[in-house]
């Protein structure tokens, strides 16, 4: 027996609606599903689960309730869709390739009565494609303000921008959210800060954060213009400047640009007419005391201009051998008073005649001491015959030179 095509819908919907008039009715059982966040281009799983099924039919319908599997087969022609697991408790089937359009509701359905449903909302994520970093100014002198922006075009949901400068988290200044077809969104960032000549060669880093995606940045680096800095080194002598001797004088300048200018001055006086300039070095032989003063080294470039000093004092020429000395009182940028030889001298001489008078204090207390001691034995040999005398007359008599004794009276003198 032929049938047409409408006969055959017509007996398909009836089956149905017998079928669903015989719907057992069921009681305890639990259809569960999950929501799903996918990537675009990635792949979703969803999984229908029933606790306690007693034979129910399951079935997964799209956000349009077109069927794609009722049990274990797809009735949908879109072979993204795939059965991953089917039993009495459990429908699982995966969709590959998302995009944008399989966003939604989808249902998971269980024959029963009456019929129980459960929502699992598939949600798609757009990462944004690589951020695009810009600057008002390639070049930024310091002490300047310098300004950059970055743009992440093209993600869903709209993505957050943050800023780092080196290991230091700046502030953007202006975020700006545009949305755009298809849910899409466009974040642009500003931010602005004042550079110093250390943030030349720093990295500022524009860092997008997104549920998509992670570790996406841009990266620029900055570029600072800042002036010379300049010092002064002493190449000869290592120690004193004295009479007679040659001063060799070195300044290193370092710029960005690189000091273009470099020029040897003496503070508030003529340099020496037979002074010898020779790039940044300076040199002047047989220094004598009229040499005395402030040098000073500057350098220039296009930013600026920098300066260091150094203070010259020449001293006498030594009569004798010098001693070697580690503490050169000529340095730079410290000026030495006149007489500071001198006051070595008179220490020394202090100290000699405070070791002199500390032997006369002890000398003469050694014979204050001697004198003393034999000053008393001459009066004891005097009165010596009257120690043994029996009585007073004879103690007298005895003292006189009277005595009996035969050893003789000696005295001491000195």
């Amino acid at each position: 027996m032929a049938i047409t095509g409408s006969g055959s819908l017509a007996i398909s919907f009836s089956v149905f609606v017998i079928s669903a008039a015989f719907l057992p009715k069921v009681e305890g059982q639990n259809l569960a599903t999950d929501n799903v966040s996918v990537i675009e281009g990635e792949m979703a799983t969803i999984s229908c689960r029933v606790k306690n099924n007693d034979d129910s039919v399951i079935q997964l319908l799209n956000p349009n309730r077109q069927t794609i599997y009722f049990k274990d087969v797809r009735p949908l022609k879109d072979s993204r869709f795939q059965l991953v697991n089917f039993s009495d408790n459990e429908l699982r089937v995966s969709l590959s390739n998302v995009s944008l359009s399989d966003e939604g509701r989808y249902v998971c359905q269980l024959y029963t009565d009456p019929p129980q449903e459960a929502y699992a909302d598939i949600t798609v994520l757009v990462p944004p494609g690589s951020p695009i970093i810009e600057s008002r100014e390639d070049v930024v002198s310091e002490g300047n303000e310098t300004e950059l922006t970055c743009t992440a075009i093209g993600s869903k949901p709209a993505a957050s921008i943050r800023w780092m400068k080196g290991e230091e988290e700046l502030t953007g200044e202006m975020t700006q959210v545009e949305e755009m077809y298809d849910r899409m969104f466009t974040v642009t960032s500003r931010v602005r800060f004042s550079v110093t000549k250390e943030d030349d060669g720093v990295p500022v880093d524009c860092i997008i954060d997104h549920p998509a995606v992670k570790d996406l940045l841009a990266q620029r680096h900055l570029e600072v213009l800042y002036k010379p800095e300049v010092k002064i080194v002493v190449t000869y002598p290592e120690g004193l400047t004295r009479e007679g001797d040659n001063l060799d004088l070195t300044c290193i300048a370092e710029g960005k640009p690189h000091p273009h200018q470099i020029n040897w001055v003496r503070v508030e006086e003529e340099v020496p007419p037979h002074a010898v300039v020779t790039g940044s070095d300076l040199y002047i032989e047989n220094l004598n005391k009229s040499y005395n003063g402030t040098y000073r080294c500057v350098a220039s470039n296009a930013v600026g201009e920098a300066y260091d000093d150094y203070i010259l004092y020449v001293y006498d020429a030594p009569t004798t051998i010098p001693t070697p000395t580690t503490n050169p009182v000529n340095t730079q940028d410290s000026r030495a008073g006149e007489g500071a030889p001198q006051k070595i001298d008179h220490a020394v001489i202090g100290g000699v005649v405070a070791v002199v008078m500390f032997a006369i204090l002890c000398a003469l207390i050694v014979l204050g001491r001697y004198f003393a001691r034999h000053k008393g034995t001459y009066f004891t040999h005097e009165a010596k015959g009257a120690d043994d005398a029996a009585d007073a007359d004879t103690a007298i008599i005895n003292a006189e030179g009277g005595h009996n004794n035969t050893d003789e009276k000696k005295e001491y003198y000195i």
